[in-house]
């Protein structure tokens, strides 16, 4: 059988599945053409719809993780600054910020395996003000933690956990040592249980091969992710991957494109590394991208809220969770 991408577009909008085969042909087609159909697939199913949401390092460095892309690995000799939780009144007054900027969601991720008991205490204190003072939703990203921690997180007021897969099975170990895929899929599925939404993706640019991008989208799918950042490896000095090439805007938009196939109905986040594009990600918004983290990222700079604010405006998108 020979495959077209018309064919597959009225296949996703239909209501099917593109298979692994089916991403890597999409993965060929001349990019322009490929994007606009994965556009047609993102308004189909996502409407005018656009996730917008911001995050806070609060707790920077010391990690006992070696994954080679991170600045914040104890084993990488970068240059970042280094501090323990922040104070309550620290995260609250960015989130008081965030959401007078119009943001909805504000995402605290700290740096580390996992939070400790009474570190995890303490966070559950700070979600519970935010949600009572404030209102804004909160996304947090704490780690590797289990089923009843998650769920003490969600009695607090989170409704949403971050956890990246970072890329596929197949590549994982090339990436970090230290945990595996598996305890990843475990804290997925534990926060799953308690009852949180899960935002999960991966970084581009870590030497992955197309198919390792397709097989951890297709894990996504699996696991029902509705929420998948695409982040786009900022090549750290001190890092394992300084030296990694960087991806074009092309690299970027195909991607996107073929993410949407796959999952056609997700908010797909352009998350870090969006900086490094030359047009802040606007090309990927009309190539199947419908959401971000706007702002600045854990260790490096990021697009301001309003710049990302009036972007959407220009594109015709309605900010919503």
């Amino acid at each position: 059988m020979v495959m077209e991408l018309k064919e597959l577009t009225g296949k996703v909008l239909g209501g099917g599945q593109i298979t692994r085969e089916e991403a890597l042909f999409l993965n060929e087609q001349p990019l322009e053409e490929l994007c606009e159909s994965a556009d047609m697939i993102r308004r189909h199913f996502c409407a005018n719809q656009f996730d917008i949401c911001t995050i806070i390092n609060g707790k920077s460095g010391r990690c006992s993780e070696n994954c080679k892309f991170c600045a914040q690995s104890a084993h990488n000799d970068t240059c970042i600054t280094e501090y323990p939780l922040l104070s309550a009144d620290e995260i609250l007054a960015q989130a008081k910020v965030n959401h007078e900027q119009g943001i909805l969601r504000y995402s605290i991720v700290t740096s580390g395996k996992k939070l400790s008991d009474d570190e995890l205490d303490k966070m559950c204190d700070v979600v519970r003000r935010i949600k009572e003072e404030i209102g804004i939703a909160v996304c947090v990203s704490f780690g590797l933690l289990n089923r009843e921690q998650f769920e003490r997180l969600k009695e607090a007021g989170a409704t949403r956990v971050h956890n990246n897969l970072e890329t596929s099975r197949r590549n994982f170990p090339n990436i970090c040592t230290t945990h595996t895929f598996d305890d990843k899929l475990k804290a997925i599925r534990d926060a799953k249980a308690a009852g949180l939404s899960v935002c999960s993706g991966g970084i581009m640019g870590l030497g992955e091969t197309v198919g390792d991008r397709i097989d951890m989208a297709l894990c996504l799918r699996e696991l029902g992710i509705k929420s998948v950042p695409v982040n786009i490896l900022n090549p750290i000095p001190g890092t394992p991957f300084e030296n990694n090439k960087k991806l074009t805007d092309e690299d970027v938009r195909r991607i996107v494109a073929v993410y949407r196939f796959i999952l056609p109905a997700a908010s797909i986040r352009l998350a870090g590394g969006r900086d490094l594009l030359t047009d802040k990600g606007r090309s990927c918004f009309t190539s199947g991208a419908n959401a971000a983290i706007s702002g600045d990222m854990l260790t490096t700079a990021g697009i301001t809220t309003k710049a990302d604010m009036k972007t959407l405006d220009e594109l015709g998108y309605e900010v919503k969770l």
